[in-house]
């Protein structure tokens, strides 16, 4: 039987718009807060951070901003790099340059890729000899040359790293572990959910925080389809992990009610019906599931970060305390109860 109360889609995410943009600017507050006194406790001066031109490296950027002129420090400490890899493209670097250079951070780019091959090299992987091999290693090695960049950048010129990654990517274990965008001296999105980082960055491109022209970078970057360019050709992440919207519904009902897998695609048949059908529904929250629990390891060593609402988070240090050898498969047999048809 259907149920006769409405189940919202976007349980992190207020329905009502005046309520929603009360809410991205309590969470873009806190956010800034969080930074900011990041930076009085450990007397940084100086921030660095790695833009990407998508959406939690932009969102991540303007709490920077916002957390410099908080501690009336100029913006110029913002030291910022956008660091091309074998498959960035060039729609994501203009918007990164387009948006470093309005927001007035010290804005430079890296070729990551010379490093990179090196590495290959020494690892003696096919891609170093000529071999289009792009496997996880080819993608992390990447990763890793990034992060690696912009720690030794830190210790250089005396700043810390801002991390970008976000809720989302934390649940699904969509993240490179260590020496990689795991990684950051305090991530400000990691309570931050994918699909409320998109109504932020909207928000943000709509209020009277920003000049005209940071509004048009992030209005660029909202258009902005969601990969993570690692692999040369159309890499989507939500192809991979599955739509952040239907992802995002889980996670919510799981990590802040503990509901049964089962209860939780009952929740979302009804809420997604004519978007997704009840076996997309139970394909896509078996992956969840599958990527949650063996991805327990990432979490049990994230940074520091600020949490921004009651939907919970994932740091081991406030709501999230789980084995990092858990397993699935008791949730996967409860997921086996939802038909596989309506």
């Amino acid at each position: 039987l259907p149920l006769e109360r409405i189940v919202e889609r976007l349980p992190y995410v207020p329905g009502d718009p005046r309520t929603r943009d009360a809410r991205c600017e309590e969470v873009y507050r806190i956010q800034v807060q969080g930074l900011a006194t990041r930076m009085r406790a450990t007397g940084s001066k100086k921030l660095v951070i790695g833009v990407s031109g998508g959406l939690d490296s932009t969102q991540a950027l303007i709490v920077c901003a916002r957390a410099m002129d908080e501690l009336k420090l100029p913006r110029a400490s913002i030291l910022a790099y956008t660091m091309s890899g074998f498959a960035t493209g060039t729609r994501t670097k203009s918007q990164a340059w387009q948006l470093m250079r309005a927001i007035g951070a010290t804005a430079e780019e890296i070729d990551i890729k010379p490093s990179c091959l090196q590495m290959l090299k020494d690892l003696g992987h096919p891609f170093a000899r000529g071999r289009k091999v792009y496997d996880v290693t080819f993608e992390n090695v990447q990763a890793g040359e990034r992060t690696s960049h912009l720690f030794r950048l830190a210790n250089m010129h005396g700043g810390i790293v801002v991390g970008t990654g976000d809720l989302s990517e934390l649940a699904l274990g969509w993240s490179t572990y260590g020496v990689g965008d795991h990684m950051s001296h305090y991530n400000v999105n990691a309570s931050v959910p994918k699909t409320l980082i998109r109504f932020l960055v909207a928000w943000a491109a709509e209020s009277a925080e920003f000049s005209a022209e940071v509004k048009r970078a992030l209005k660029r970057v909202l258009e902005t389809e969601i990969t993570p360019e690692l692999v040369p050709g159309s890499q989507p992440s939500e192809a991979t992990v599955g739509p952040y919207e239907l992802q995002d519904f889980h996670l919510y009902y799981i990590l802040r009610f503990g509901y049964s897998p089962a209860k939780v695609a009952f929740l979302a048949w009804p809420a997604w019906r004519g978007t997704y059908r009840l076996r997309e529904i139970r394909k896509w929250l078996g992956v969840f599931l599958k990527r949650f629990f063996p991805n327990q390891f990432k979490r049990s060593a994230v940074p520091n970060a600020p949490k921004v609402g009651s939907g919970g988070s994932l740091s081991p240090r406030g709501d999230w305390r789980a084995p990092s050898d858990g397993t699935p498969a008791a949730w996967l047999t409860d997921l086996a109860r939802v038909p596989a048809r309506e």
